[in-house]
């Protein structure tokens, strides 16, 4: 009872002078306010504070450090881990900071923690401008910024971590820090790749680029039948791309719900319209496909044509490594697998890697996967709670097939719950000493470690 009696004194203290809103277990809002995107995760933490600046994270930081309480730090609530909360602890919530200033002149934008690529990517669409994010448009810019940022510009334009030229951080204790090229420039390097191991980052500055507002996009789809001569098509495709040009391939059921299994391109190119038109017409004119999307489309509109097929509260559980190429035996395998697919919402998804993001530097960035290759992603998603052992076993088995086809690399934002700490190494690869020493650095006692963590030393 005295420990409670202290945390309530504590958190009476830091409701003084708190901007935003504090919930606790029996508030209303509360239910609401602690739920992430992955239906699976169900935590209850003690405390959610929703910050409504950055000094109510320095504040609700150094509460936490007095109590005791374990850290989750919630930007969009996606990671598919649920590291956005924690049982029993403090939720730092900021979804409530998604303010976002463009300078089109600079051709910059400033955004708080809390935005959704939707929201950045309406105001930066407004200039004509825009940077890489995520392929789900309410994705939230932070998590998928910190742990690298697949999107579709990445050939042209890199990850949304390349594209970062600054970042307002919340330390271990309290301190509000800018890391930047020449502020914290080991700490700005860090947070390029290494996830929320270093701090609260409460803002983030972008570098712009000219796209749009119209740009050429969309799903082609074929009969699953076809799926061996489709993901051939595709690896002859993806071996030589303009850096204007994304190419997934998705093995997939059909959005209507039929539970029918299909074959799937999903195509952006962000060049002019001619130029785009030229590039996916080898796409287009392949085989004899089902559906076909693919044309006109704005920017804004192509980062939410997948909003649909991953939909806040559904179950989720990921396996994913990178492919350094695709054999005939990693496409047999691939089909095989997906054959045995328990829920009408799973998919196994190739998000192919070229360009830019490959003429980096892997030591560059705290993100060190640079090679040309293909981002595997074995995606379970369902809806029935009574199916999650089949649907949880599904994924893992069927990764486990693919894994003699896999590097030793793993892309940190995709990496589930169950991960061990031998997947951080994968993820972190020749970089894991330099971020451990940046860790002791600025959080030496972990206070940040509900994320993919990085454990100090020295």
């Amino acid at each position: 009872m005295d420990v409670i009696a202290g945390i309530d004194s504590g958190i009476d203290r830091l409701a003084g002078a708190f901007a935003g809103t504090l919930l606790r277990p029996t508030d209303p809002g509360y239910d609401a306010a602690r739920r992430v995107h992955n239906g699976l995760i169900d935590k209850r933490p003690r405390l959610i504070a929703r910050c409504a600046g950055t000094a109510d994270v320095a504040d609700a930081v150094r509460f936490a450090r007095d109590e005791g309480l374990e850290i989750a730090i919630k930007g969009g609530g996606h990671n598919v881990a649920g590291r956005a909360t924690v049982e029993d602890g403090l939720m730092i919530d900021l979804s409530g900071m998604r303010g976002v200033h463009v300078d089109p002149r600079a051709r910059t934008a400033r955004a708080q923690g809390g935005l959704t690529w939707a929201g950045f990517n309406r105001e930066t669409q407004l200039h004509g401008l825009a940077t890489t994010g995520g392929a789900v448009s309410s994705t939230g810019i932070a998590g998928l910024t910190l742990g690298g940022g697949i999107g579709w510009l990445m050939g042209r334009h890199g990850l949304a971590l390349d594209n970062l030229v600054s970042a307002e951080v919340v330390l271990a204790d309290g301190r509000v820090v800018t890391a930047s090229e020449t502020e914290h420039p080991d700490l700005f390097w860090a947070l390029r790749g290494g996830g929320g191991n270093f701090g609260v980052v409460t803002s983030f500055g972008y570098r712009l680029h000219p796209v749009g507002p119209m740009v050429t996009g969309g799903l082609i789809a074929h009969p699953f039948a076809a799926a061996r001569d489709v993901l051939r098509h595709f690896r002859d495709v993806t071996a030589d791309l303009p850096d204007e040009m994304i190419v997934f391939a998705g093995l997939i059921h059909a959005p209507d719900g039929s539970g029918e299994k299909l074959c799937a391109f999903v195509v952006a190119h962000c060049g002019t319209l001619a130029e785009g038109a030229a590039a996916v017409a080898p796409l287009k004119a392949f085989g004899a496909p089902v559906v076909d999307t693919v044309g006109p489309i704005s920017y804004c509109a192509l980062n939410t044509m997948l909003d649909g097929a991953y939909p806040a509260g559904a179950l989720n559980h990921w396996k994913s490594s990178f492919l350094p190429g695709l054999p005939d035996e990693a496409i047999a395998a691939l089909i095989d697998g997906f054959a045995r697919c328990p829920t009408p919402m799973g998919q196994i998804l190739l998000e192919h890697m070229h360009g830019a993001v490959t003429r980096v530097a892997p030591t560059a960035t705290a993100f060190p996967h640079r090679a040309p290759g293909y981002d595997l992603l074995v995606l379970a998603e369902w809806m029935d709670p009574a199916t999650s052992p089949a649907c949880i076993a599904w994924a893992r088995e069927t990764y486990a097939t693919l894994l003699r086809f896999a590097s030793p690399s793993r892309y940190v934002n995709y990496l589930d719950a169950d991960e061990e700490d031998g997947a951080i190494a994968a993820a972190f690869g020749t970089n894991l000493r330099r971020l451990q020493q940046v860790k002791a650095a600025y959080d030496p006692e972990n206070l940040f470690h509900l994320n993919q963590n990085i454990r100090p030393v020295a």
